[in-house]
């Protein structure tokens, strides 16, 4: 099976949704935030591996806790997987934290002070003009 063949990707989708729902529902340890989202799943074309790409709302601090509380329970998403996924194999999860979405808030942030800075040039600099015409 090719990696992005269509089975593959309608195998990604589901276990990405299965994944989210043992996250938000099942698992009750206190060190995983409650703002945990899967962000995107990639499952080897084998079905032996699968990288699974968290994403945390909260400070550094929040993102540790969850990862390694999601490692801790790896096992018991694995059975869980199993259990509501009907494949061959069930994938060994990897947790990887993603921080596409912080990422992109900030530069969000730096190119509104940008042109917040660039506006403000511009205001500065038409009053300059004016009072030289005078």
């Amino acid at each position: 099976m090719r990696k992005n063949s269509i089975k593959n990707t309608r195998i990604n989708g589901e276990v990405q949704r299965e994944l989210s729902n043992i996250i938000r529902g099942e698992i009750k340890d206190p060190r995983i935030a409650p703002m945990t989202s899967v962000m995107a799943v990639e499952v080897a074309p084998d079905l032996k591996t699968c990288r699974a790409y968290i994403s945390v709302l909260g400070d550094e601090e929040a993102q540790k806790n969850t990862l390694a509380g999601l490692r801790s329970a790896e096992g018991y998403i694995r059975r869980e997987l199993a259990h509501s996924i009907n494949l061959r194999n069930t994938p060994q999860i990897t947790f990887i934290l993603d921080q596409s979405i912080e990422y992109g808030v900030r530069m969000s942030r730096m190119i509104d002070d940008v042109t917040k800075d660039l506006h403000g040039a511009d205001i500065a600099s038409e009053d300059g003009e004016e009072n030289d015409e005078f």
